[in-house]
């Protein structure tokens, strides 16, 4: 299980720093992903819960774009 932690971890990593385009990390600050972007809000402050991640990465929010279509549903998870 811890394996498979490590792995969902390495995959969104490199999701919000690379495989996102625009990527995450442009805009957002996120310790755990080594991203100091300063357009959006910092997560690491924000904190949004699961629900507000998913709803904001399918959709988008204010100028953050919608990445339904450009990733998978399981990417997005």
């Amino acid at each position: 299980a811890q394996e498979a932690d490590e792995a969902a971890m390495a995959l969104g990593r490199q999701l919000f720093t690379e495989a996102a385009q625009p990527p995450c990390a442009l805009c957002h600050t996120l310790a755990d992903a080594g991203a100091s972007g300063e357009i959006g809000p910092s997560l690491d402050q924000l904190k949004p819960d699961l629900v507000r991640v998913r709803n904001a990465v399918t959709n988008g929010i204010g100028v953050m774009p919608a990445y339904e279509g450009q990733l998978t549903p399981e990417q997005i998870e």
